[in-house]
């Protein structure tokens, strides 16, 4: 990419973290008819869509940016995109696919698991849902009264419809 369009696209990105999304995806727009794609850009212009309530319409673009080979640090929040928007417009198995792929290559990114958690109770598969959870907050929380029960949240998460007797 070369500096001036790095430049352009480096000001959409703060037009967007000022709150002024129309502007973001106006100006991602015209870089992209301009100067074509790039990875990053269709990221960019994924979430400005996202942002701004445009979610069908930002699929395609976290789908090309991560064709394109979007990198780290992006690619983890692209993919965790891409899953919860698949989510929110009602594609629970494509989200996920996405949510799945997306633990599997990046494990130390917690909130993808929680996304995941998600989609899964969409899907109706509450008790994988409620372990995904229960395991996050036991390995996670700060909190004294949930490290003090750490062990036991750990040991119900799968269990909890177990009845003893």
């Amino acid at each position: 990419m070369n500096e001036l369009r790095e430049e352009r696209l480096e000001a959409a990105i703060r037009l967007g973290q000022e709150g002024r999304g129309e502007e973001a995806r106006a100006a991602l727009v015209e870089l992209l008819a301009e100067s074509g794609e790039s990875a990053k850009l269709m990221y960019e212009l994924a979430s400005a869509h996202d942002r701004l309530g445009l979610e069908r319409e930002a699929v395609p673009y976290y789908e090309r940016s991560l064709e394109l080979g979007l990198s780290e640090p992006d690619r983890p929040e692209a993919l965790l995109g891409l899953g919860s928007t698949y989510r929110v417009l009602g594609e629970y198995e494509q989200a996920e696919r996405v949510l799945r792929e997306a633990v599997a290559e990046y494990p130390e990114h917690a909130e993808l698991r929680v996304f995941l958690a998600m989609a899964l109770h969409n899907r109706g598969r509450h008790a994988e849902a409620m372990k995904l959870l229960l395991e996050e907050i036991a390995d996670h929380s700060a909190h004294e009264g949930v490290q003090s029960y750490q062990r036991a949240i750990r040991f119900y998460a799968d269990r909890l419809d177990e009845v003893w007797k």
